[in-house]
């Protein structure tokens, strides 16, 4: 089996987590990054196995670069699997989003993702005669790519649209063998939490959702930081790269009851009203 992956956003994280796992576990990683000083940083902290692409999944012309690039220094050799980790996530009520951050949400997510798949797939045994022996995509989603709470829609969004996307490949790849697998996860202890706390929540102080979005937004930052660890993440990549049969998708929730399976179960409706009652989106006199 080929020991050749690429992970997309490695600078820190989901991707730099991962990079460092499976460089650990024999594997040379292939990670991008969108600035060199993170490259050079990346390189001399992760030794000769680690080699860092630069490219932005938003720059379709600056993939297809560094794919052609990595095609000639694997001088004949195929990848083992393809991580499509880089991601945003911008939150805020719908009614006042601008659709400016919309649309870069999902450019990233999803149109960025795809981007990056269809530049490595060759690598990864698309095309005949099969060069390469079938690698695998996996595409890192999140419990909001089925779970959609308020104020996470423009993220929500981005990742049902990824499982949508992930399921067409799955069954268009199988001509090929490739297999695409669905990575989910909750929350996960990463710097990302720090951003938004960062960030916080005055674009939105005016409107009529100001103090509910701040003080929901502040506690899913304390949850974030608590949240667990990414090796939870880093145990189901392995699992899709090396089991001779993976599962098509990874569900990772923090809170496997309350947080995956009865919003899972219960009516529309009947959530709503739960989700009305927790966070006090109620209807106002």
């Amino acid at each position: 089996m080929s020991r050749h992956v690429v992970i997309t956003g490695a600078s820190t994280g989901i991707g730099r987590a991962a990079a460092e796992d499976l460089l650990q576990r024999g594997y040379c990683v292939y990670g991008s990054v969108r600035k060199q000083a993170d490259a050079d940083r990346l390189q001399a902290a992760l030794g000769p196995n680690f080699m860092p692409l630069l490219f932005d999944v938003t720059d379709a012309a600056a993939v297809r670069a560094e794919a052609a690039r990595l095609t000639d220094h694997l001088g004949g050799a195929g990848l083992a699997g393809l991580v499509n980790n880089a991601g945003v996530a911008i939150s805020g009520p719908l009614q006042h989003v601008p659709l400016d951050e919309f649309r870069w949400q999902l450019e990233v997510n999803v149109t960025g993702a795809l981007a990056v798949t269809q530049a490595f797939l060759p690598l990864l045994g698309a095309g005949f005669p099969q060069v390469h022996p079938p690698g695998r995509v996996i595409n890192i989603s999140s419990v909001s790519g089925r779970i959609v709470y308020p104020f996470f829609g423009p993220y929500a969004a981005s990742k049902h649209a990824l499982e949508a996307m992930s399921h067409a490949l799955r069954r268009e790849l199988r001509i090929y063998g490739i297999d695409v697998i669905i990575i989910g996860p909750g929350s996960v202890r990463t710097p990302i939490w720090d951003k938004a706390e960062e960030e916080g929540s005055s674009m939105y102080e005016a409107t009529d959702y100001g103090p509910t979005y701040a003080r929901l937004l502040q506690g899913a930052v304390k949850r974030g930081k608590r949240a667990q660890p990414v090796e939870v993440v880093n145990k189901a990549i392995r699992h899709a790269l090396e089991s001779p049969r993976p599962k098509t998708r990874y569900a990772l929730p923090s809170r496997r009851l309350s947080g995956w399976l009865l919003p899972l179960w219960l009516p529309d409706r009947w959530l709503d009203r739960v989700m009305a009652s927790n966070t006090g989106l109620k209807r106002r006199r």
